[in-house]
């Protein structure tokens, strides 16, 4: 579909939730709201339309580097699945080359591709990991995801200062030195 077929049909769809709720859409502060909502929504969920084992594909290199390569704390920000509600954090990825590396920002962009999608935290960590295992054939990769729930503070159980951490791995992080100098190296206490 087009993108403005597409955001034609969100911003009716959008009008007609307003009117649902009780809103006047003719009220000057919501006239031009279902466009904007329609446009916000293409914006937070554009990774549909990328291929984020392109992206590493795309500055994949040949090295014979055979450490940890880590790219930590990278912002992002995601909608749940389940209440259509935002949550955010941050994410730290690793991978210990195989005879291949990536251009570092790709590690963002892949994140980036992932969360610009209806997500749960749970499968954006393993989508992450499993993308980035595939793309470079690592000896191993790791993936720690810290997050708060906009699901759980502003409805439901409004617990402001909750965190979910998720995590998984595969490789020579199935050991767990390998998994604690992880962890260490981004401030975690392993």
């Amino acid at each position: 579909m087009e993108d403005n077929s597409k955001q034609e049909q969100l911003q009716y769809h959008y009008h007609e939730i307003l009117k649902l709720l009780g809103e006047d859409v003719n009220r000057e502060g919501l006239v031009k709201t279902p466009l904007r909502v329609a446009k916000a929504m293409q914006t937070l969920t554009r990774g549909y339309e990328m291929d984020p084992e392109a992206v590493l594909n795309s500055a994949k290199f040949s090295e014979p580097y055979n450490q940890m390569v880590i790219v930590k704390d990278i912002n992002f920000y995601s909608l749940c699945e389940h209440h259509m509600l935002p949550f955010y954090g941050k994410v730290h990825v690793a991978y210990i080359p195989n005879g291949y590396i990536t251009g570092l920002s790709k590690i963002a962009r892949v994140v980036d591709i992932f969360s610009h999608r209806l997500q749960v935290q749970e499968r954006m960590t393993k989508q992450i990991k499993d993308c980035i295992d595939k793309a470079l054939s690592p000896l191993g990769v790791m993936v720690v995801i810290e997050a708060r729930h906009m699901c759980m503070q502003m409805r439901g159980v409004e617990k402001d200062n909750s965190v979910t951490v998720t995590s998984d791995f595969c490789g020579a992080f199935n050991q767990a030195k390998t998994r604690a100098e992880f962890l260490q190296l981004i401030g975690k206490n392993a």
